[in-house]
């Protein structure tokens, strides 16, 4: 881990920098890691922290912003008032469902390049969901009767606006370290899941849909890969169906040309640029940037991310990389390069909450990076969103005054 570079030196860095974007994932980065998405917590400092960064800061989360499951809720709750979030530009500005909701300081949402007819089958998903959930439930666990199934589906299904999900804590939590058991229940769902894109297909919706798989192994030919369960790593926790083209990466092509459009009146890639026209390749993605972005105008971009993963692959030889913090860390990356500005990419360690992940203090970065890895990170948090939270807090308190002074 010896290119870890000391968190200080670059704290000063990001102090004193002319201009500078965040871009940060929520879940396992603020938020600790938790089996029931509904008990999730976020610390009042942090939510005022990131109103001093002001147009410095997007978040870019798979989840969502609005719903019951929302982060909104959580920062309602939070802040204890379901109205001073909203008077006091509190909520958190960003892309949520990984791409495709977005929302500004207000709470208020938009959602461009989504068809109606989109949005009418994922509100069907749900209900989709349950009766196979309950067959393949009775399969895995005979001994559990109708009400306890009723008990896990609240849990496992989740109905989200644009992203409905499929996690498998609560069905974890019955098999105990019985990883044989986690796969039965892994390989289950993903099938589902792929008949519920078929049904989408049948009903004219051909190219609308895939399968976020979290964490997974990367992406072959456009599908991701899942990981399954094994004795010291619980594997993939949740599945979610996503509108096509709604990828991380594309989300900071979207949030970069915000905020420049802030900064300077124009946007880039032009006012109605969304998810939907988003070149699909990472080359394409930078040749678009160098094409619109005069260099004066392009921040240093700091990623935070928690899920990232690497697996020795069979041969030995090769590695299988992924997760869903992965595309978007290594795009900017590569952008810092190609515009000769030195990114950063932080990366949180999420394994001290309460779902299963390789750790940093046991393991150092095995189950995360490889020494072969493209992707390499300037700071580590080992202790988590804890630790993540004050270092932040006290660089938005150092940046603020260094506006103010400058």
């Amino acid at each position: 881990m010896e290119y870890m570079a000391s968190n200080l030196k670059v704290q000063k860095q990001l102090i004193s920098s002319k201009n500078i974007l965040f871009i940060q994932d929520i879940d396992g980065v603020c938020i600790p890691l938790v089996k029931d998405p509904m008990t999730r917590e976020l610390e009042s400092k942090y939510i005022y922290a990131v109103k001093e960064f002001a147009e410095e800061f997007f978040v870019l989360t798979c989840g969502e912003h609005e719903g019951k499951r929302g982060v909104n809720r959580i920062i309602e709750r939070s802040l204890g008032s379901a109205t001073e979030p909203k008077n006091q530009k509190l909520y958190l500005r960003g892309l949520a469902a990984c791409g495709v909701e977005y929302q500004d300081n207000d709470g208020e949402i938009s959602f461009e390049g989504v068809s109606e007819k989109e949005l009418d089958f994922l509100s069907k998903v749900p209900s989709l969901i349950k009766p196979k959930f309950d067959l393949i439930v009775k399969n895995i666990f005979p001994e559990l009767n109708q009400e306890d199934i009723n008990f896990h589906a609240i849990k496992s299904i989740c109905e989200t606006r644009f992203s409905p999900t499929i996690n498998f804590n609560s069905l974890f939590d019955l098999v105990n370290k019985d990883s044989e058991k986690r796969k039965l229940i892994q390989i289950s769902f993903e099938k589902m899941m792929n008949k519920i894109i078929l049904k989408a297909e049948s009903e004219g919706l051909k190219n609308s849909f895939f399968l976020h798989i979290s964490p997974n192994l990367g992406n072959k030919n456009g599908r991701e890969t899942i990981k399954l369960s094994s004795k010291d790593d619980i594997g993939s926790t949740d599945i979610q169906l996503l509108i096509k083209g709604a990828v991380k990466d594309s989300g900071v092509l979207f949030l970069l040309n915000k905020f420049i459009e802030t900064k300077t009146g124009k946007a880039p890639f032009g006012d109605n640029f969304n998810f939907r026209n988003s070149p699909k390749s990472l080359r394409e993605k930078i040749d678009l940037c160098k094409r619109s972005i005069h260099i004066d105008d392009m921040p240093l971009i700091v990623g935070v991310g928690d899920t990232v993963t690497s697996k020795k692959n069979n041969d030995e030889k090769s590695y299988l990389r992924g997760g869903s913090d992965r595309s978007f860390l290594e795009f900017i990356k590569t952008l810092g390069n190609e515009f000769g500005i030195n990114n950063k990419i932080i990366f949180v360690d999420s394994s001290s909450g309460e779902v299963e992940r390789p750790s940093t203090k046991k393991t150092g970065l095995i189950g995360i990076s490889d020494i072969y890895d493209n992707l390499k990170f300037d700071i580590v948090f080992k202790n988590g969103p804890k630790e993540y939270i004050s270092w932040f807090i006290e660089l938005a308190n150092k940046r603020s005054n260094f506006k103010k002074n400058s």
